[in-house]
Parts: structure tokens; C-alpha cells; sequence
């Protein structure tokens, strides 16, 4: 499987084909509802534009429209550029200046997905790292034993005593579940798992 990645900075680019002008743009959201303000400013920004269309994918959550476009003509083929090259947490959008010539479905297929491609081709990507939370306890004398396994896995310990030592450790999930293993095993599976997001 491939790893989920994001933008390390936004890109743009700008296209002529028949007249029209496609203006492309790939960056990074973190929410649906922040990709829909982004949106509302680049049609305040482009007031004159025939069309404003966006395709936005987070955590697996799509929200897209061909704004006049004929269906499936333009979201579309964003969101399947944005699905091939893995991206999540991302906003694509094309501002279209309409220059006079019909380009057919097909034509609007292909410079819709030019208009995403391109500005992809020159990006720097950042892979996507799942996170994961656990929170354990342990007897007292592993207390020492606890933070130390956190601390060389990277991982973030808030520590609270109570008739056992409690932690809520969270961070990378890969580092997070070899962590769990390991201090089960040191305890000899006297540490108990509590709750977990993993």
C-alpha cells in the first residue's frame, strides 16, 4: 500500500487551451470547512471567472463541485489526480476564464485534469504519519521503566499517579503499538491497556 501524502507548500499554474485560461492550485487543508473558505475567497478573487471548481479530499472525506461545468467534467478528474498520487488533506481548485471555443467533455476532462497534474508535477511532498493515543497503567516500579520506553520511541507521556502509575502516551501509531509490545513484555503483561486509538 502506498503512503498517504500532503503538500509542503501550495503550487500553482496557469494554463491556455483554446482560448481559455485555467488557473490550477493544489494546498493544504485541514478540514472540509476550512477548504470551503479557500474556495469563497478565490471566487471574491476572481469575480469575473466563468467557473470556480474544486475537488477537496480529508481523511477520506470528499467534497467536490463542476460549478456549471457539464457533470462529472471537471471535479471529477481533480479528485482522481488527487486519488492517484495518494494526497490527503488537500484542496484543488481550477478558476476557468471561458475564451469563446467549446471544448466537448472530453477536452474539459483532459484540461481539468492538466490544470491539477501540472502544479503536482513540480511539488514537495510530506508523508502523512498516522497518529495514534493509548492510555496504560503500571504498578509503581515500572514507573521509571514507563517513561523511559516513551522516550526513546519519540513518543509524548502524560503521567498522573493514582493507586497505580497512569500514562496517556501518544505519536506515531507504528512507534505507539512496538511501544505497547515492549512494555508488556518488560512488565511481564502486568501492564494494562486502558484505552487506545490505535
Amino acid at each position: 500500500m502506498s503512503s498517504i501524502k500532503t503538500l509542503a507548500a501550495p503550487v500553482e499554474c496557469e494554463l491556455e487551451i483554446k482560448k481559455s485560461r485555467f488557473i490550477g492550485r493544489v494546498e493544504t487543508i485541514s478540514d472540509l470547512d476550512e477548504g470551503m473558505a479557500l474556495v469563497e475567497s478565490l471566487r471574491k478573487l476572481h469575480p469575473e471567472a466563468t467557473h470556480v471548481c474544486f475537488s477537496m479530499l480529508v481523511a477520506g472525506q470528499v467534497r467536490q463541485s463542476d460549478d456549471g461545468e457539464p457533470s462529472g467534467t471537471a471535479a471529477k478528474p481533480m479528485l482522481n489526480v488527487l486519488q492517484h498520487k495518494h494526497l490527503d488533506g488537500v484542496l484543488a481548485t481550477v478558476v476557468r476564464y471561458f475564451g469563446g471555443v467549446k471544448l466537448g467533455a472530453g477536452g474539459l476532462v483532459r484540461a481539468y485534469s492538466q490544470a491539477i497534474s501540472e502544479p503536482l508535477g513540480r511539488a514537495e511532498y510530506v508523508e502523512i504519519k498516522p497518529r495514534a493515543e493509548a492510555v496504560v497503567s503500571v504498578d509503581f516500579e515500572y514507573d521509571s521503566l514507563l517513561r523511559r520506553l516513551a522516550r526513546e520511541a519519540g513518543l509524548e507521556i502524560d503521567v498522573h499517579y493514582l493507586d497505580r502509575v497512569s500514562a496517556r502516551v501518544s505519536g506515531d501509531a507504528v512507534a505507539l503499538q512496538n511501544w505497547l509490545e515492549m512494555l508488556t513484555e518488560q512488565t511481564r503483561g502486568t501492564a494494562t491497556l486502558e484505552q487506545d486509538s490505535l
